[in-house]
């Protein structure tokens, strides 16, 4: 198998700097035998800063950056001079990018527009010099506060696709192909299951200069709520689609419980995945005439918008673009 370049999950361990310490000091020249404290404030350790690029489709360009360390802070020094703070590292990732700590799993921040900035992992502060504890009581602090130390832990980085519409549907159920016909996007085809390792997107022009993005993605399989096959892998992707096509092809053995299969492994995984608009699209379709498509839409649930397509022949495919432009602006 030729090895991929979509890399969607990455696993890096992450210290964001520490404070310089405060300085503890006391004013000392030929004019002044015994001056008071004029130590300064130490500098604050650097950030690490997520931040988002449009550019970026992947997070291939973090694959071998395993540690990310930030700068520590400079200490302070005489004359009440604060230290220089800590360099700060910024993190560039594509949109639908979250981050994670690996050993909670808690997500600790969400990048979705470009050029958005989140402070990921905060440096420590620089600690306050001996000048700041003088009082009229205590004209000579002989103490000064250490800087605070950083932030350090392994993190995860994981990317969610984000297009407008998903395409659902078993392996070789003709997602790859209709996303060929229908967008400028060339995915890798083939007449055999999980051709599709990765997801492809594509913009679908619509009518008046109008679009929006679809999105290929692998294939799903019974159990896939489980891991099994590309499992959570695959499905993580579809969280963030308004809409999502279940495609269906014509010779399948049961066309309704096909649909629900694929319905139940959503639900499995994430049940808010059912609050989004469904359509159903049966594929390979330029066979059938009126009486096998009267019985198919017997077998399909009721509620959902259905339509015949055949990206080989090209039917059914404006039908298709009007039903999701529907689905994605009925709340606008």
């Amino acid at each position: 198998m030729e090895k991929s370049n979509f890399i969607d999950h990455i696993r890096i361990f992450c210290r964001s700097g520490h404070g310089g310490a405060g300085a503890r000091h006391f004013m000392r020249n030929k004019l002044t035998a015994k001056g008071g404290p004029d130590g300064g404030d130490g500098g604050r350790g650097g950030h690490i800063i997520l931040r988002g690029n449009a550019q970026l489709w992947t997070l291939l360009h973090l694959r071998y950056h395993k540690n990310v360390l930030a700068e520590n802070g400079e200490g302070g020094s005489k004359n009440n001079s604060t230290g220089r703070d800590g360099k700060d590292v910024i993190i560039e990732v594509p949109l639908g990018t979250i981050a994670k700590d690996e050993e909670t799993d808690a997500v600790e921040a969400e990048i979705l527009e470009d050029g958005q900035e989140i402070i990921w992992m905060k440096g420590g502060r620089g600690g306050l010099g001996n000048s700041n504890f003088a009082t009229p009581t205590n004209q000579v602090p002989d103490h000064a506060q250490p800087g605070e130390p950083g932030v350090e832990g392994w993190k995860v980085l994981e990317l969610k696709v984000l297009a407008d519409v998903g395409l659902v549907g078993f392996p070789n159920a003709g997602k790859s192909t209709l996303l060929s016909v229908i967008t400028a996007a060339k995915p890798k085809i083939a007449n055999y299951a999980f051709t599709t390792l990765t997801p492809q997107l594509g913009m679908v022009e619509y009518r008046d200069g109008k679009s929006f993005c679809i999105a290929d993605l692998p294939g799903i399989i019974e159990g896939a709520a489980e891991g099994k096959g590309l499992g959570h892998r695959f499905l993580r992707h579809i969280e963030r689609n308004s809409a999502l096509l279940f495609l269906i092809p014509a010779d399948s053995a049961d066309h309704g419980k096909e649909f629900e299969v694929l319905r139940n492994e959503l639900e499995e995984y994430n049940p808010e995945m059912l609050q989004k608009d469904f359509i159903i699209a049966i594929s390979k379709s330029d066979m059938l005439d009126d009486e096998l498509k009267a019985a198919i839409e017997k077998e399909l649930p009721a509620g959902i918008p259905h339509v015949f397509i055949s990206s080989v022949a090209n039917k059914g495919l404006a039908e298709l673009k009007d039903l999701l432009w529907q689905a994605l602006n009925k709340k606008l």
